[in-house]
């Protein structure tokens, strides 16, 4: 039995988290979860799964859902805020602690229960992209693991195996393409009902957006990059729209191994709080001859000016990807609100990456700073676009 604690559990990987929780009940007990607003959903977890401890945005929730576990008789410790989190993420009794909330504020919870020794499976790419090198380096003085949840990733993770690092010639990191890697009329006319269409994958509306931008893919090669210890210049991206093949390794031999399933974001986050075990998962099994074709496309560079943006920030290192990312974060955030267009997202990402002087640091604190004043340039953008917000 593994004691784990689910940060974001009322996003999709945190809801099929719990699914996979609920199939299998001999494997994995809740013991901490966190949402940021989703109350009436959290109280439903709660019931079912009776964590010891929960977090949620506010004080007045907290306080709210205190009243309400106690009227229900619930003995469970309510907090909130990012030390709420941070709380949740290194209670002792918890081995795993899967992050499954989005953004840069990943980032000191994360700190938080690698300090206090718990494995970490990992769906929030953000934090890599802004401070890898540092996540990296204190995971392995704590000997902790970094679990990739991410299915290209987690496929990676798998194909390497025990492999040495000095035996791989390259990744080739699979993308779906989202929902305009073929269109051929004006991006600039996007809706955000249509970007947030994604053909194969159901996911937070964040992460759709920078799928349909292709911004996902520039973060995953920047976290692949982190995460196995590879030059972003081996990196490869490859559109491949069926998502069966979730990526590949290629090896200095000239062999290619690639991890495949049908599309259920279960199989990868299963792995990751079971490792190093592998147990039974409820979805779907492959069957390539209903798949019937695999097909592969070249990026355009050009045409998805993020993937160029990302791969320019991450050769260039230190603060820049930090940079980049929360550029992004602030542009996408206005592009649902209906503020933006589609293409004002990767215009603003690089007015802000090119304004930025890159600060060679090992201090977190300075990472922090750089993705703040990001954020106050990205939104100074906007408002000069729009006018006052």
């Amino acid at each position: 039995m593994k004691n784990i604690a689910i940060l974001g559990s009322s996003g999709s990987i945190g809801i099929q988290a719990l699914d996979i929780v609920a199939k299998t009940k001999d494997k994995f007990k809740v013991c901490g979860l966190s949402v940021n607003s989703n109350i009436t959903l959290l109280k439903k977890q709660i019931k079912q799964f009776k964590p010891s401890i929960v977090s949620v945005a506010t004080k007045e929730d907290a306080e709210k859902l205190l009243i309400w576990c106690r009227n229900n008789k619930l003995k469970i410790k309510v907090v909130y805020g990012i030390e709420g989190l941070k709380h949740v993420a290194s209670i002792k009794e918890v081995d795993t602690v899967l992050f499954a909330v989005v953004g840069f504020a990943c980032l000191e919870p994360l700190l938080a229960a690698i300090d206090s020794g718990k494995n970490v499976a990992l769906a929030n790419k953000e934090a890599l992209v802004a401070a890898g090198s540092i996540i990296m380096k204190k995971a392995e003085q704590k000997k902790v693991k970094i679990l990739p949840v991410d299915s290209e990733h987690s496929a990676i993770f798998q194909c390497i195996g025990q492999e040495k690092k000095k035996f791989i010639k390259r990744i080739i990191l699979t993308a779906s393409g989202g929902p305009f890697y073929k269109y051929k009329g004006n991006l600039n006319n996007i809706t955000v009902e249509q970007a947030l269409a994604h053909p194969t994958w159901k996911m937070g509306r964040k992460i759709t957006i920078d799928s349909a931008t292709l911004m996902n893919k520039g973060l995953e090669a920047i976290e692949a990059s982190v995460l196995f210890g590879i030059p972003v210049d081996k990196i490869d991206i490859v559109i491949h729209p069926q998502s069966i093949i979730h990526s590949m390794v290629e090896f200095s031999d000239g062999c290619v191994m690639a991890q495949m399933s049908n599309p259920d974001m279960r199989l990868p986050i299963q792995y990751a709080l079971s490792y190093p075990e592998r147990t039974d998962c409820y979805i779907k099994p492959l069957n390539l001859t209903e798949v019937a074709k695999l097909e592969f496309y070249k990026p355009d560079f050009n045409k998805f000016e993020c993937l160029k943006i990302a791969y320019s920030c991450a050769k260039k290192g230190w603060t820049m990807p930090a940079v980049m990312n929360a550029a992004n974060e602030t542009a996408v955030k206005y592009f649902l609100g209906g503020k933006i267009t589609f293409c004002d997202i990767p215009k603003i990402v690089k007015q802000v990456t090119d304004k930025h002087k890159i600060i060679k640091t090992k201090n977190i604190n300075k990472y922090i700073e750089a993705d703040n004043k990001a954020r106050q340039d990205a939104l100074k953008i906007i408002k000069q676009k729009i006018g006052e917000i």
